[in-house]
């Protein structure tokens, strides 16, 4: 019995200097452990074990060795604690910084999404303001050329020329048509059917004193007027009448009438008529 408890106290003496190194190789990592972890990761450092030697302040017996905290399961439950804590906080950071990542670049991709929506509104706003910008040139230049049709057209209102004259007479002091007097308006009128851009001119002439001479030359020019009026259905606007009395016929060198006459000339615009 002596001898067997010998060659186990032998066997564990040369032993001793493994475990030895064992513990100490154990303990310089888990120290490197705790330096590399990085001070923003771990808010706390992993206390260094406190024991001093082998025995870990344990009496050197033959009990302690075999229960020594080496080969107690707690032990390295004890000392591996601090260890799997600091990597279950770097697993919880490194979840949280892949969360706020993934978040950021949504918000980015999100941001540039409405950024590319804006900026396809901004280019179809300023397309339709340049259709629009295109329509309102295009309505000023038709209005200007409007414009300018219009003052030349009232540039042209005035203008009108003589295209034809017919004489009307009356023997003295009578203001009743003939026959002849009616053929000569009724061929007049009728070249004026369906026609713009005219006027008639009725001027009377009669012999006699000023007052009685303006008086029948009146009655003859109304004679006139009531005639086309009324059987050719000559717009009234369209004629204008002259009592002229006795007054020197235009062309006569200064005679006067020795009875009554009326001239009827149609003037018209062509200008006019051609817009």
């Amino acid at each position: 019995m002596n001898r067997i408890v010998v060659a186990l106290l032998l066997s564990l003496a040369l032993s001793l200097p493994l475990l030895a190194q064992s513990s100490s190789s154990g303990t310089s990592g888990s120290t490197q452990a705790a330096q590399t972890a990085g001070p923003e990761s771990i808010s706390e450092p992993i206390p260094a074990p406190t024991s001093t030697n082998f025995w870990d302040g344990d009496d050197p017996n033959v009990v302690n060795l075999v229960t020594h905290p080496f080969a107690n399961k707690k032990y390295v439950e004890r000392l591996t604690g601090p260890i799997k804590s600091r990597l279950n906080e770097l697993d919880e950071i490194t979840n949280t910084n892949r969360d706020q990542i993934k978040d950021v670049d949504a918000r980015a991709t999100k941001g540039l999404q409405l950024a590319s929506e804006k900026v396809s509104l901004a280019d179809q706003h300023s397309a339709d303001a340049n259709t629009k910008a295109q329509s309102a040139q295009s309505a000023a230049t038709q209005a200007s050329t409007h414009v300018a049709h219009v003052e030349q057209l009232v540039g042209n209102l005035d203008q009108y020329k003589g295209t034809a004259q017919t004489e009307i007479r009356f023997r003295p002091g009578q203001s009743v048509l003939s026959k002849q007097a009616k053929d000569a308006l009724d061929e007049m009128a009728a070249s004026l059917k369906d026609q713009r851009s005219y006027i008639i001119e009725v001027r009377g002439y009669s012999a006699g004193s000023s007052r009685a001479a303006t008086a029948n030359s009146q009655k003859m020019a109304d004679s006139v007027v009531r005639y086309l009026v009324l059987s050719h259905n000559i717009p009234v606007y369209r004629v204008y009448e002259l009592s002229m009395g006795n007054m020197p016929v235009e062309g006569t060198a200064a005679k006067r009438t020795s009875g009554g006459r009326v001239e009827v000339s149609v003037m018209k615009n062509d200008m006019v008529a051609q817009q």
